[in-house]
């Protein structure tokens, strides 16, 4: 299917406004200004953008858009999916996603559901707010054209809140687009809808809970909430529209005068938390930022940029975390990747950044407005839950096509202080993969797993012809050090093992290969040298000890002779090693238009290809 865009840059205005609005402020009048006073800057020529892992980061892609296979993925076969967003309650995760068939702003739209008790193992997404057809006739003032056989968009920045009484209510906006380059959320569009989420999973009628003033009340589908019977449910919305926090994050969808918001100007994606003091941080688009002393009721000053941050049009998330600590999460560069995490002692002072996600899988699928990258990011709201684990989650779409699910351990750091001696049989239950860095999808998976000998081995599966499994383990900086695996492979004759021992800013000096012809390799610069034949089934403990100094390893096969090699890539030392199914990829660049006109879907976006399977037994390694 090929999917036509013709369209320009419609950003380049408001981020010029921003840019101005950032520059007009002394930020050094503003004591409460969040900032960032770290050193560290991503590199956008990387995907990974040269920025040290968070340790223990599990990324998790729970649901693989396929037009092609839509019971393995969302049910429709709909490519756009994009804007999460999270709670925790009752004991279970909670993420809601818009949905289109093919591209943003182009109709009919959804919002699905999705849940896990777990994090890591979720259900199929649920309708949660259904296509809503838009009147024939109707006339959108501004805009040329009037509806016939049209349907409505979604669109939202707020998907869930947790009364006082524990009850869970979701969120959605009914936007109207009378084309591709139309706003859905220019304040003409049908209005606010919300529903119940019951405890056994069951949801409760929907309503609306705020119309839009120009839309006509008498042609609406659902009706007002006020009309419910449940007076629970009713004092519950009455609840969440008296707080004016809560309240702007409606802002881009409201009318644009709507007396419940308080700060009008169209600032986007508003999300925000509580200091010690009382005050509260203000975090939108742009990395812009403001300070409330009253609940969100006035600001202290319009929201300026963060001095420091650097942030384009994607969205930043910022909240408090399990160690009373601060966390923003964002795509620190004009681009949308990679995603990081920035910490702060008093939720103010951001003084380092460090990569949560750093891969951009291959767009399958055109469409109208799709972005490359991780972005979108959200994480679950003040009052909207709080996990057991203590860990910091948050969900974001990848290519505004698949939808994630990202754990950061929690005190979040960038190093470990001890040689790794992960024999997987050995560890405990459940905290085999606590200080591996995993990145996990729907058709190659990396998680532990039980083999047909009862014994646990962290097992990467491929069946994807357009991404891969992965894992990496951060170890202590070493410039001499010694490193055993052992690993099981399941077939020659198809898959492939990439490791690489890695610097800390994730650049290769040693690539070792299990490939698909059977043999494994080490890259000796531009070419490869063949180490031994290796068999499905058979176990292969790897050895090799390297010298930075020397610029120099040696390698060891089970009990073969020891051969000497010299790296592939200067490197200063090493931090990390990383085991992955695939080959790395550059794409996109820099340079790779925002605006494809006459975007192509990849080739054979269904292709199934034959599973590759490769069982790591081990991992040691000691300095020398």
């Amino acid at each position: 299917m090929i999917v036509t865009q013709k369209i320009t840059p419609r950003f380049v205005v408001i981020s010029m406004l921003f840019l101005l609005l950032g520059t007009t402020y002394s930020v050094n009048a503003q004591q409460d200004t969040v900032r960032y006073v770290g050193k560290t800057l991503s590199n956008i020529d990387y995907h990974h953008g040269q920025l040290s892992p968070a340790v223990g980061v599990h990324a998790t892609q729970i649901m693989r858009a396929s037009r092609e296979h839509a019971d393995k993925a969302d049910g429709f076969g709909w490519t756009y999916n994009h804007a999460t967003n999270m709670a925790y309650w009752n004991n279970t995760f909670f993420i809601q996603y818009l949905s289109n068939p093919v591209g943003e702003h182009i109709p009919p739209g959804q919002t699905v559901l999705m849940t896990s008790k777990d994090g890591t193992t979720w259900d199929k997404p649920k309708v949660l707010f259904p296509i809503y057809h838009v009147p024939d006739g109707w006339k959108k003032e501004g805009v040329e054209g009037v509806a016939k056989n049209l349907d409505a968009v979604m669109h939202q920045r707020m998907g869930f809140y947790v009364s006082k009484e524990k009850r869970l209510l979701t969120l959605a906006y009914y936007g109207i687009a009378m084309d591709e380059k139309d706003d859905p959320n220019d304040g003409k569009g049908i209005g606010r809808v919300v529903r119940e989420i019951h405890k056994d999973g069951s949801f409760g009628p929907i309503y609306f809970i705020r119309f839009n003033k120009s839309w006509d009340q008498s042609k609406s589908t659902f009706p007002f909430y006020k009309q419910s019977k449940d007076k629970g449910f009713v004092k519950a919305c009455d609840e969440l529209l008296s707080k004016p926090l809560v309240m702007q994050q409606w802002v881009e969808e409201a009318d644009r005068d709507d007396e419940l918001i308080p700060l009008k100007k169209q600032f986007k994606a508003f999300n925000y938390y509580h200091l010690p003091n009382g005050k509260v941080v203000g975090l939108w688009k742009f990395a812009l930022t403001s300070i409330t002393l009253d609940e969100g009721k006035t600001w202290e000053y319009s929201p300026l940029r963060a001095p420091g941050f650097v942030n384009s049009n994607a969205k930043i998330w910022g909240q408090k975390t399990s160690d009373n600590r601060y966390a923003t999460v964002y795509n620190p560069s004009e681009f949308r990747w990679p995603l990081a995490v920035s910490v702060s002692d008093d939720g103010l002072n951001y003084k380092n950044l460090l990569l949560v996600h750093g891969e951009i899988s291959p767009m399958r699928y055109g469409g109208n407005y799709k972005s490359y990258g991780p972005q979108y990011v959200r994480g679950i709201p003040e009052g909207d839950g709080i996990p057991p684990d203590g860990k910091l989650w948050v969900s974001y779409s990848m290519n505004k096509e698949d939808i994630w699910v990202t754990s950061i351990p929690v005190p979040i750091t960038e190093t470990v202080s001890d040689n790794v001696h992960d024999v997987f049989n050995e560890l405990p239950d459940g905290d085999e993969l606590q200080l591996w860095n995993t990145y996990s999808l729907s058709w190659a998976s990396t998680k532990v797993e039980k083999k047909n000998d009862r014994k646990k081995y962290l097992i990467l599966r491929d069946h994807d012809a357009f991404d891969y499994a992965r894992a990496e383990r951060v170890i202590p900086f070493a410039q001499k050090m010694e490193a055993s695996f052992t690993v099981v492979p399941e077939q020659n004759n198809h898959g492939l093992l990439q490791i690489e021992f890695q610097n800390k800013q994730g650049l290769p000096g040693v690539r070792l290969i299990f490939d698909s012809d059977g043999l494994l390799k080490t890259k000796t610069g531009a070419r490869f040298n063949t180490i031994t034949k290796y068999e499905a089934g058979k176990s292969y403990t790897v050895t090799l000890k390297l010298d930075v100094t020397s610029r120099s390893y040696t390698i060891k096969v089970n009990d073969d002779k020891e051969s000497t090699k010299i790296f592939y890539a200067p490197v200063d030392g090493f931090s990390r090693i990383m085991f992955r199914t695939g080959e790395a990829r550059t794409f996109p660049t820099p340079e790779t238009p925002a605006d494809i006109e006459d975007y192509d879907d990849l080739k054979d976006t269904g292709k199934e290809i034959p599973e590759a399977v490769f069982n790591i037994q081990s991992l040691i390694t000691k300095a020398l």
